[in-house]
């Protein structure tokens, strides 16, 4: 059988992707991501894979790796590379619950990105159902921190990766049936005012306010922003009690860029930002950062396989470079090929109108168990 007239079915899927959608799992909350890796650990395990449990650390959830079952098993194969963490706290369901609305259906983490780590699940599973052999093994690794730039797995990542020949990054697809092919690099800052305390309504003058500084660094800080390099301010924590002048005030910012040296650059103009000025210090450390992935003759080469796959399926597949970064900034830096944004096309990832289109479960889920036996 051509695993590209695989039976896949779009309602059985989503009944399937239900049960996840719905046990949610924000990154900060270890108990709820666990619950998820643990459905999902059930799950590969029915599927055929071996499963195990990699402990978290730094306080965030655990990660999951499973292993199909092949006559290669100890050579260099597929890594199919997912998370499981959301940006939506529990109880986002009672706002977004999970439903379907004619061709979307709507849930927190549906399109970034548990739609696309079932449709992943569920190409394998048609293919061994069918019989169909892949050329080359099959490891799911999927982690519990990537919506915070993957500090505490980063380096499992990698290490995993450098075990596979290819990297398959289900995050959601791009407009027009597009793929991803690279990524901007990303750099995240923790920022940190303190000023001087006082009583706001008895001694007002005597403080010095940490918000008040923070927030004029803000404006500063987001009208850096230009063609090569974007600057925003995410999060912001100050004060304790509003008849007192506030001490500090935290929070943390992002840049992107499309070329390494560009960020280098942003990078250095944030942490020029750091001083004292009337009694209040302003300090901006270094967070989390994501390589740039530019495609290599590598990854062309994937993508020029999964497009032939596509115009198999009667579709056209554009690829190029994206911002917002995922797992494939570290693989494809890294220069093993890589190939993202594999899973169903959504909008308003991120938000409580987060849905997936019905519609492009089926055809992703077929190029997805194409590119599983075309690789080689």
């Amino acid at each position: 059988m051509n695993p590209t007239s695989l039976p896949f079915d779009a309602d059985d899927m989503l009944a399937g992707l239900r049960t996840w959608v719905e046990c949610e799992s924000p990154t900060f909350d270890a108990a709820a991501v666990n619950r998820m890796m643990a459905l999902a650990a059930r799950d590969l395990a029915v599927a055929g894979a071996s499963v195990e449990t990699i402990p978290g650390r730094m306080g965030l959830g655990d990660c999951v790796r499973a292993r199909f079952p092949h006559p290669k098993a100890d050579e260099p194969g597929i890594l199919v590379m997912g998370h499981m963490d959301t940006v939506h706290p529990v109880g986002t369901l009672a706002a977004l619950p999970f439903r379907r609305d004619g061709n979307r259906c709507y849930g927190p983490g549906i399109g970034d990105m548990k739609g696309g780590n079932y449709l992943s699940l569920e190409a394998v599973r048609q293919l061994r159902k069918a019989s169909i052999e892949t050329p080359l093994p099959i490891t799911f690794l999927f982690t519990s921190d990537e919506e915070i730039g993957s500090p505490a797995t980063r380096d499992l990542i990698e290490a995993e990766a450098s075990r596979h020949r290819y990297v398959l990054v289900p995050e959601p697809g791009r407009e027009g049936n597009g793929v991803v092919t690279g990524r901007y690099a990303i750099a995240r800052f923790n920022l940190l005012a303190t000023g001087r305390p006082s009583h706001a309504g008895a001694t007002l003058k005597q403080g010095r306010s940490a918000i008040r500084t923070f927030a004029r660094k803000l404006l500063e800080i987001e009208e850096m922003t230009g063609e090569d390099c974007t600057f925003s301010v995410g999060v912001v924590h100050g004060g304790t009690w509003v008849n007192c002048v506030p001490t500090t005030c935290r929070g943390e910012a992002l840049s992107m860029a499309k070329r390494q040296a560009d960020l280098d650059r942003g990078v250095e103009r944030m942490l020029a930002l750091s001083g004292t000025a009337g009694d209040v210090a302003f300090e901006v450390t270094r967070g989390v950062t994501r390589p740039v992935w530019e495609p290599d003759a590598g990854t062309m080469a994937m993508y020029e396989t999964a497009r032939g796959i596509a115009r198999d399926l009667g579709l056209d597949l554009p690829h190029g470079s994206a911002g917002g970064g995922s797992d494939g900034n570290f693989t494809g830096a890294m220069g093993i090929p890589t190939l993202d944004g594999l899973g169903p096309f959504g909008e308003k990832h991120h938000t409580l109108e987060e849905h997936l289109h019905v519609d492009s479960f089926v055809h992703r889920a077929r190029l997805f168990a194409g590119l599983l036996t075309a690789l080689r």
